[in-house]
């Protein structure tokens, strides 16, 4: 008896502490990251657009930890210098797209009808088309630049959030809380943002991490492409492009500044799934 009782509790605390350890290791990573970017120009050895001619493609050592690339530059340098952009286009390219599409997406659940239909018929549009082909599409009618991929970012990012949104909204607007705000006369605004949004908001904070990742593949892959972060400013993309022609005789130039998009994009996964599950998303 006493066995078949602590079974059940047993594993809820294998999965709870499960559950936590993905948490810290996800913020852990993000955090490294984050202080990385925080302190480079402290911590950096070198100055991470200075060309050294006489140090070219330098296999790792003692003076430059992670070598050097084709112009030599230090590549730990650039990668501590490129954690700042890389953080701040997760930040951005995530951040607009969230905002628009929890606006767009709670009034079309709330109003429903025409409003609804209208949102609704503009979202079918922009699925219609292939995300990065999209996205590629409006960064060159811009022109490159990192402004051009957020903005690239915000008309095409923001129709996961409204989805997500208007599914919770068309719920709970039919919910007791919000059938009795109604009656006690608050408006439409607080009814909608104050009453509503916190409570269906949940799940978009959750998909935010998870798009987080496909946010810097994308400015890493733009970046690649030539459309996003120009050189000679640090960025793991641009990086991974520059040492490409170099992968059999320098692979250090793309190795590392690739290994740092793995591992943070893994920071933001497993923050993701741990917040899913913690906050009862997944289940």
């Amino acid at each position: 008896m006493s066995m078949a009782a602590a079974t059940p509790s047993a594993v809820g605390w294998r999965a709870f502490l499960g559950r936590r350890t993905m948490l810290g290791i996800g913020a852990s990573i993000l955090l490294f990251f984050v202080l990385v970017a925080i302190s480079a120009p402290l911590i950096a050895p070198y100055d991470p657009i200075l060309q050294d001619g006489n140090a070219r493609l330098q296999s790792p050592s003692l003076l430059h930890p992670l070598g050097t690339d084709n112009f030599g530059r230090d590549v730990l340098s650039r990668i501590m210098w490129g954690a700042r952009v890389d953080l701040q286009i997760a930040a951005i390219g995530v951040a607009f797209p969230f905002v628009i599409g929890t606006i767009v997406g709670t009034v079309a659940g709330f109003f429903g009808g025409i409003v609804d239909a209208v949102f609704m018929r503009i979202v079918d549009i922009i699925l219609a088309f292939p995300f990065l082909v999209l996205m590629l599409s409006i960064i060159t009618i811009l022109g490159p630049g990192l402004g051009s991929f957020y903005i690239a970012m915000a008309l095409v990012g923001w129709v996961s959030y409204a989805r997500l949104i208007r599914a919770q909204i068309l719920v709970l607007k039919n919910s007791d809380y919000a059938v009795a705000a109604v009656s006690l006369g608050f408006g439409r605004m607080r009814i909608m943002f104050r009453h509503l949004l916190p409570n269906a908001i949940a799940g978009s904070i959750v998909f935010s991490m998870s798009d987080a990742v496909l946010v810097l593949l994308s400015g890493a892959a733009v970046s690649y492409l030539g459309l996003g972060v120009q050189p000679p400013v640090a960025e793991w993309g641009v990086m991974v492009a520059e040492g490409q022609s170099f992968i059999t005789t320098a692979w250090w130039i793309t190795l590392f500044p690739g290994l740092s998009i793995v591992f943070l994009a893994f920071g933001f996964s497993m923050l993701g799934d741990a917040l899913g599950e913690l906050l009862g998303v997944h289940e």
